[in-house]
């Protein structure tokens, strides 16, 4: 690997691990929980109160088929909503809608956050196996196989995932991160700014873009 790209490299493997383990949100107490119909209704009222329950909510009760609607929440003007539906959209993309599949799933995740990388490649290996079609199983792997620096089969894990969830923004910056550990700084520039047109709210993202970017112009400047 260059050197002069190690800060940047740095940041990215604190990105994967900060998108791997995501938490999903406790829900507001403070209301009656909403039924999917009311919380997808109450995620574009002009009451930020509402807003921020809703995003809440739609971790709990949401589908595949609401992601689109909590990617539009991104862009929401309240910084909590944003945070709130960031949440949700990786706790409704990480359900298969098979308890078995989910629970096989949460193993991984935890086998993940104990740093069992091999246990965890297999548990997720198993998902792909049972269920292809699962976006979030191949997502996990490929983060598990980037982190013990197996790039290419990362590369193909994410590759898999965006035939199946395009606007992934996490894979989408897993190719990034890939890309800039390849020494592919002008690719990875790309992956990166493709992540933070989906989610405006990647700070670490934008961070190793501006790296990037003030590092390739370096770079051209002493080519002059």
């Amino acid at each position: 690997m260059n050197a002069s790209w190690r800060g940047a490299v740095a940041t990215a493997i604190a990105i994967v691990l900060a998108l791997a383990l995501a938490r999903a949100p406790v829900a507001a107490q403070d209301r009656a929980a909403p039924t999917r119909e009311q919380a997808l209704a109450e995620l574009v009222k002009p009451d930020v109160e509402a807003r921020r329950h809703a995003a809440a909510w739609l971790g709990e009760l949401g589908r595949m088929a609401d992601a689109p609607a909590l990617l539009r929440a991104l862009r929401d003007q309240d910084d909590v909503v944003r945070a709130l539906a960031e949440r949700s959209v990786w706790q409704v993309w990480s359900r298969s809608g098979d308890a078995a599949i989910d629970a096989l799933f949460q193993q991984g995740v935890a086998q993940m956050s104990q740093g069992a990388a091999d246990e965890a490649v297999a548990t997720f290996t198993r998902i792909i196996d049972t269920k292809p079609d699962f976006a979030e199983g191949w997502n996990k792997r490929a983060t598990l196989y980037f982190l013990i620096g197996d790039f290419e089969k990362s590369l193909r894990d994410c590759d898999e995932v965006v035939k199946r969830n395009p606007e992934h923004f996490g894979v989408l910056a897993g190719y990034g991160q890939i890309y800039l550990a390849l020494d592919q700084p002008e690719r990875a520039l790309d992956y990166f700014r493709r992540a933070v047109a989906v989610n405006p709210n990647l700070r670490q993202v934008e961070r190793a873009i501006a790296e990037i970017e003030r590092q390739l112009a370096d770079k051209r400047k002493n080519t002059i």
